[in-house]
């Protein structure tokens, strides 16, 4: 494509792409897509873009496509890929230039410029690092932010790349450029400290995004670049001169609330706490001299007036964080046996025994639950405006990571449970100072009495020893549920809640009907979220308690569920109620029939309501389930009430598990409706119970079906439909190919251009090592169909798939899977194959990582074993609160031990095909090969396979 004579045509078309008139859209799209494979297209993209006299719009477009075509044909073995000519030259205009006016542009012409150094750098591009080395320094404003953005974004994905070998030339990188990222972020520092003193917004702003740019740079470096960082003492330097910067920092929040200073110099405070965090995760020892001053520094700010009016919220969760990290980190406690401790563990341990005194501990005990533990006005104002957002607010998984209460809850478990002989006493003296009801005139005492309490809840297992609960439920628990002020309601809700927490690990059954009184009363109780609340601690109840005891109130407490659940109208609120409702159900099981009549009735009305909200019509149907397993063989005396139900969930009944049903699954699953999950869940069964005999009936409609869906699917959609496949080329591997056959070249295709979506590309590389390694005939006449498509060679083709699935390795997560990759690409050997032979250390990389995934040492013969191997099938030994496997567990096992991943020793394929091969090639052939493969890997590989 001449540039000259292109460069009108395809401005042209990225005009009309960018036109919100699909007649002009949709066409302009086509045109742009054909010319993606063409020669020159993309030296037109990079001169479009680089024009900055040309609509934004329109650059924008043409940085996208220039940035997806890498993706796609930057590869040198990727089909249609760039030549080698092109590349060079994109290579060079891409770093001409550091001049880019629009932010948004330079930020994409940055992440394009690293995606090429992620392929190309340092090999292919090694004057890419000294370049922008040079251009951070150019007077000009705006290149040097323009080329210190690059320079972030190229270290953000060099640091990112995970094989051995990468990861030693990024390390090589940072330690000769380490000095020159300090040397930038202290220039910077120094020069925003001084422009701050003068007031100067506007130039404290611009040398503030180049202290925060340089800072991330020096976070990958510091944090990635060094593998004992604690023997370069620049490295170490660093982090202590964060620590020393805050107070400086801090003083430059003089600029007003919502200013742009004010809120980019926050994010670059709240980036010195990630390195520090990102430090202490990933080099726990060489952080043990700042664990001091890193103690000092977040107790001090959070736990001390030094804060006052200083610290704002995302600091306080990061300082938090930072001290939980410190107390917990298993490197920093000493062994049980204190002789078998290193000495870098007592090291650690004794600089926090000298740290967390008695006095330091109960100032950070008593300021977490009196000051961090109170509810604020923003969540008291959101109980009264919307109560169940309030009451439902989300707590778990990671959110302690980043907000504040879950954080402080966090926190306060961990030390609680490492100093509990020191905080014990802290807490059960605020507990005993609350004693008797709180005064509903005075919401200073009513919110400390509520923190108190929560406190006590968070550490019900740790106070196991040193409260009476029974004595306290009943003594001054139960008489605070009794009051009916509504400003007590903050009581209630938190009584109800702390009774909850302590269910499980302290209460009495002769208690329960007791307790079971009180929660008929709160269900009923004039405040919404009291009744949320109270019908959660009836779920842990459920949970921890004898059906018997429950079974007088089932009746009236399940109808104020019901009702609770009429009641609320958020999605989420609902399908709390119906967890609670589903776990009365399981509970009692067919001790339910006399009250299902009104949820059975009930539920298709919800399940209409709910037509945009697939979370809780899950929940909808996590609750038919166990009303039907509940019930057992009487469910059928239901089906007046189940029909319309299922008849709303799949559009017909006849989805349960007859022959006949098919029909009906393969109309479902070309709808894509909602119910299609279990739709893939009755074919897999059937796969399992036989293999042979539904494929050979089913499988060419259900392959139909599969090829419909996957037009127009959701990502996770794709792994549904491409796992069943998976499981019928693992259970059948000849009769699964061949049935499955027309939807395994788009599998093919997904892996040669480089599938984006990680679990796609896992699932890609798990169906197509199951063809390599199991049934290898048919997957080389597969791939010479390919080979005709893509206008390739069937070996250039195999070599395209193997550069990719080494490269996309760590998209596999499980370790089956990882070991099956291995297996795969090792079956290809022994080989004379030039492709194979060229591709033989990114095959022994791959092995090398899957050994370390599943092999383990027995210390007694301390030799190395596979642990995923199976001999035979045992049936497990089963305690009383146990479900026995069902028929379909042990069909899986069975078929298990016939599968390759758990047949075949790792260790002992790889040894055999190595010595295979070198029966090949001879000695001096072999041991040429050999020397391709990075020297760490081979003595990796050697430990493995040694005395073999």
């Amino acid at each position: 494509m001449d540039i000259q004579s292109a460069s009108s045509v395809v401005l042209q078309a990225l005009t009309q792409a960018t036109s919100q008139d699909t007649a002009v859209l949709k066409p302009a799209e086509e045109q742009l897509r054909q010319w993606e494979t063409q020669p020159g297209f993309y030296s037109v993209l990079l001169s479009i873009f680089n024009n900055h006299l040309l609509d934004v719009n329109v650059r924008w477009l043409a940085v996208l496509y220039f940035k997806n075509g890498i993706d796609r044909y930057w590869r040198r073995v990727a089909p249609h890929a760039l030549s080698e000519e092109e590349k060079s030259s994109l290579r060079a205009g891409l770093i001409t230039n550091f001049n880019e006016p629009v932010n948004q542009i330079a930020t994409q012409i940055a992440v394009l410029i690293a995606k090429v150094a992620r392929l190309d750098c340092p090999r292919q591009w090694p004057e890419l690092i000294p370049i922008l080395l040079e251009s951070v320094k150019v007077q000009d404003s705006l290149q040097q932010h323009r080329a210190l953005l690059t320079f972030y974004h190229v270290t953000k994905t060099l640091a990112s790349k995970r094989l051995a070998t990468d990861r030693r030339l990024f390390q090589d990188l940072a330690s000769s450029i380490y000095s020159f990222a300090c040397s930038l972020w202290n220039h910077h520092t120094d020069t925003f400290l001084q422009q701050i003193c003068t007031g100067d917004q506007q130039a404290a702003l611009s040398s503030l995004e180049r202290t925060l740019l340089s800072l991330k740079v020096l976070r990958k470096l510091t944090v990635h670049g060094f593998i004992e960082p604690h023997n370069n003492m620049e490295v170490m330097v660093k982090p202590k001169a964060f620590l020393q910067s805050f107070h400086l920092l801090f003083a430059g929040r003089q600029f007003g609330p919502g200013s742009l200073c004010r809120e980019k110099l926050e994010k670059t405070i709240i980036l010195f706490t990630k390195v520090l965090l990102d430090f202490l995760e990933y080099h726990p020892w060489p952080f043990i001299p700042l664990i001091q001053r890193s103690l000092e520094f977040a107790v001090s700010y959070v736990f001390t007036e030094v804060g006052e009016g200083v610290v704002f919220e995302r600091f306080i969760v990061q300082c938090m964080n930072l001290i939980k990290m410190i107390v917990k980190n298993e490197a920093y406690k000493p062994a049980k046996n204190i002789e078998d401790s290193k000495p870098e563990n007592l090291e650690a341990h004794k600089i926090k025994t000298a740290f967390f005194t008695h006095q330091t501990l109960t100032e950070i005990g008593r300021r977490l639950v009196s000051k961090y533990f109170l509810l604020t006005e923003e969540e008291l104002t959101m109980w009264e405006e919307d109560p169940e957002s309030f009451a439902v607010e989300e707590t778990g998984g990671d959110s302690w990571k980043y907000s504040l209460r879950p954080c402080t809850e966090v926190l306060f478990l961990d030390i609680f449970h490492n100093y509990s002989q020191t905080l014990t006493p802290v807490l059960l003296e605020m507990v005993q100072n609350l004693q008797g009801p709180s005064n509903v005139e005075d919401p200073v005492q009513m919110l400390m009495k509520d923190a108190v309490y929560n406190a006590v809840g968070l550490a019900a297992y740790e106070l196991f020893d040193n409260v009476d609960f029974d004595q306290w439920f009943k003594n001054q628990l139960l008489g605070e549920l009794q009051i009916s002020h509504n400003r007590y309601k903050l009581i209630r809700r938190r009584v109800i809640w702390l009774i909850g927490q302590w269910i499980s690990v302290k209460f009495k059954p002769e208690l329960r009907p007791l307790l079971y009184e009180v929660i008929l009363s709160l269900m009923q109780d004039p405040d919404l979220v009291v009744r949320i609340e109270t019908a959660t601690t009836l779920k842990l109840d459920i949970l921890s308690s004898e059906t018997e005891q429950f079974l007088p109130y089932l009746e009236s407490i399940f109808s104020l569920l019901f009702q609770l659940l009429q009641q609320v109208n958020e999605c989420d609120t609902k399908m709390q109620v119906l967890h609670v409702i589903s776990c009365v159900i399981e509970r009692v099981s067919i001790q339910i029939r006399p009250y299902a009549g009104c949820l059975v009735q009930y539920l298709p009305i919800l399940w209409k309501q709910s037509e945009e909200h697939n979370m809780l019509r899950c929940a909808i149907l996590t609750t038919l389930i166990h009303l039907i397993q509940g019930l057992g063989a009487e469910s059928k005396n239901l089906y007046p009430f189940l029909l319309p139900v299922i008849q709303l969930i799949s559009k017909s009944v006849s989805v349960y598990p007859r022959n006949k049903c098919f029909n009906s699954i393969f109309r479902s699953l070309c709808l894509f409706s909602e119910n299609v999950r279990t739709c893939f869940q009755i074919i897999n069964a059937y796969i399992y119970l036989s293999a042979t005999d539904f494929l050979q009936n089913y499988a060419e409609a259900l392959c139909r079906s599969f090829c419909e869906l996957l037009r127009d699917i959701t990502t996770e959609g794709q792994v549904q439909v491409l796992k069943v496949v998976e499981i019928a080329i693992k259970v059948s591997p000849v009769l699964g190919s061949h049935m499955f056959q027309p939807l395994l070249p788009a599998v093919l295709r997904g892996i040669v251009e480089g599938e984006r979506y990680p679990v796609v590309m896992s699932t890609y590389l798990g169906v197509t090592g199951r063809i390599l390694l199991q049934n290898s005939g048919f997957f080389t006449s597969l791939l010479t169909q390919m080979a005709v498509e893509y206008n390739q060679e069937a070996d250039q083709l195999l070599g395209s798939m193997i550069e990719m699935w080494v490269d996309r390795m760590d998209n596999i997560t499980q370790p089956e899977r990882r070991k099956l990759s291995a297996l795969a690409l090792m079956s290809l050997l022994p080989s004379d194959n030039s492709v194979i032979q060229d591709k033989f250390c990114g095959i022994i990389n791959i092995s090398v990582e899957a050994l370390h995934d599943v092999m383990t040492e027995d210390p007694e013969t301390a030799s190395f074993k596979d642990c995923m191997l199976m001999s035979h099938f045992e049936e497990p030994k089963l305690t009383d609160d146990e479900e026995p496997p069902t028929e379909q567990d042990k069909r899986r096992k069975l078929l298990a031990l016939e599968d390759p991943v758990h047949s075949v020793s790792l260790q002992q394929f790889v040894y055999e095909k190595l010595k295979a091969q070198q029966v090949l090639m001879g000695d001096q052939g072999f041991q040429a090969l050999m020397e391709t493969v990075d020297t760490e890997i081979v003595r990796q590989l050697q430990e493995f396979i040694h005395g073999m």
